[in-house]
């Protein structure tokens, strides 16, 4: 199941309001979400949208991919840039077990043996 983090729309006819949440990509506009992460209010700007981080990051942590309206909120609440940095230490943690896993010294194969 791919879950994306999008809009959903429950406001009315040129007076719209959205909620920001966690749905099958499958499932319609208005279709039933998996989780409800937050609300933006469009007529009072993106500064004053209400996003639960800890949902948001969670979503974003599994794999959910947000669309291009969420993801614009999301790098004005700083949310991006805090899921960038959790992403970081996961990074260092893989580069420093492919380190591990290397040969300290090279092995000498037999051609090596017979040219000294």
């Amino acid at each position: 199941m791919s879950v994306k983090i999008r809009l959903t729309k429950i406001g009315r006819h040129k007076d719209p309001f959205f909620r920001i949440v966690a749905i099958d990509s499958r499932t319609a506009r208005d279709g039933k979400p998996v989780e409800q992460i937050g609300y933006l209010d469009p007529a009072k700007g993106i500064e004053s949208a209400v996003i639960n981080e800890e949902l948001a990051l969670k979503w974003l942590n599994l794999g959910a991919i947000p669309s291009d309206t969420v993801k614009a909120v999301f790098s004005k609440k700083g949310l991006m840039a805090k899921y960038a940095e959790s992403k970081k230490p996961a990074a260092k943690a893989e580069k420093k077990e492919k380190a591990a896993k290397k040969p300290a010294a090279k092995k000498t194969t037999a051609k090596a043996k017979k040219a000294e």
